[in-house]
């Protein structure tokens, strides 16, 4: 017994240590395949909808994740060859609504529209996890396979556009949000056939943003806790990491859709992509990283008006500001009166970084009015007044 469990273990170690060593380069394009025939799923007023998948370059093990499923969705409106544009999910997706609604969007513009599913989520998720789960874990190198999976599948997936005439090959274009805009930003820097992209949410420099995202803190302190550093995962990191293959050296059309206070992804990961990019398009919202949500229809809406626009060869010029209220949850005190939890509206900004504000919030004790000003990320300090009077405030919070 004891010797068939040290046969399974070493078994296993040798299949990882073999498919690290065999992980192939995200520059170096996947093998060509014949792509099985698309079905046709679902007819609309604005197009039509196919299923399509085929087998990823990477075997990661999992057999379902190993499968990669397309949804496409082709105008009725006009006739192809369509521009398309390759649309990617954020981590941890249970649907593709957002995605479908922007193809939706993107067809009554005569736009073709290819969503992908990344790696460990969805229809790829291994039995018994949660979609995404297995996407980002506190292991360089599963980090490496997975990043260099989603890529070389997302190249897989631009070699089955230009294998359709219904396409026109020469006007790809793709866009990613949060995890889907990192992966993006990598798919973007290594693939020429993708001349116009949009990153909604999304940043370069891994590492950075694996140490310092409000969203990874379990997977970093596992990391920390296996003596890794955030120089040493850079370095770890380096083969799959936009930065190491961009600026592009052709002219392309970006655009790039930022939050202010956003803690999930580091506002400098969003800066230094716009900084690799030829005069990109770009938008920031007054949110964290959820609060696009409450203006979700009319972003999708900017990003389909941007690639209407660089497929015909026009100019996009994105609006001054998009309005999205900013959300804030928190704890606040009035000393020396206690703490009340409450949500809050700000209500005006005294400096454009809006680091000293005005916010309204609602609380268990009625409503209070907070002015003051950060002393550290998300700890502010100012006066506070409710129906109790005026006093001095401290507020914790974070912004949606």
């Amino acid at each position: 017994m004891k010797v068939t469990r040290w046969i399974a273990v070493i078994t296993a170690v040798l299949w990882v240590v073999t498919s690290y060593a065999q992980l192939p380069s995200v520059t170096t394009a996947p093998t060509q395949i014949t792509f099985a025939p698309w079905h046709e799923v679902d007819r609309t007023d604005d197009g039509i909808e196919y299923s399509a998948s085929f087998p990823s370059p990477i075997q990661s093990g999992y057999t379902n994740n190993d499968t990669v499923p397309l949804k496409i969705l082709v105008p009725t409106t006009e006739s192809g060859p369509f521009p398309v544009v390759l649309i990617l999910h954020y981590w941890g997706a249970r649907d593709l609504r957002a995605e479908l609604s922007l193809a939706a969007d993107l067809n009554r513009k005569g736009i073709a529209a290819v969503i992908m599913t990344l790696p460990f989520h969805l229809g790829r998720t291994p039995v018994g996890s949660r979609s995404g789960e297995l996407a980002i874990q506190p292991d360089p190198q599963k980090l490496r396979q997975t990043m260099t999976q989603s890529a070389l599948d997302a190249r897989r997936t631009v070699d089955f556009i230009a294998s359709h005439g219904e396409f026109d090959s020469n006007r790809i274009g793709l866009v990613g949000t949060s995890l889907g805009g990192v992966v993006g930003s990598l798919v973007y820097s290594v693939e020429p056939r993708i001349t116009k992209a949009a990153f909604v949410l999304g940043g370069v420099d891994l590492a950075k943003i694996l140490w310092t995202s409000s969203r990874v803190v379990t997977q970093r302190d596992m990391m920390r806790r296996n003596g890794m550093t955030e120089e040493s995962l850079r370095k770890d990191l380096v083969s799959v990491e936009p930065l190491t293959y961009l600026p592009r050296k052709d002219l392309t059309s970006t655009f790039v859709v930022g939050a202010k206070f956003d803690t999930v992804m580091p506002m400098s990961a969003t800066t230094s992509l716009i900084s690799e990019l030829h005069e990109p398009a770009v938008l920031w919202l007054n949110t964290g990283h959820y609060g696009g949500i409450l203006a979700q229809g009319r972003l999708l809406g900017e990003i389909a008006n941007f690639f209407g626009k660089v497929f015909c060869g026009t100019h996009y010029t994105p609006p001054v500001k998009l309005y999205t209220p900013t959300i804030r949850l928190g704890a606040l005190t009035m000393l020396p009166t206690g703490i009340d939890l409450g949500a809050g509206l700000d209500l005006w900004r005294f400096n454009p970084s809006g680091t000293s504000f005005a916010s309204i919030f609602v609380t268990p004790r009625g409503p209070q009015i907070f002015a003051g000003s950060e002393v550290s990320k998300g700890l502010a300090v100012g006066i506070s007044v409710s129906s109790r009077g005026g006093a001095i405030g401290i507020l914790w919070s974070t912004v949606l």
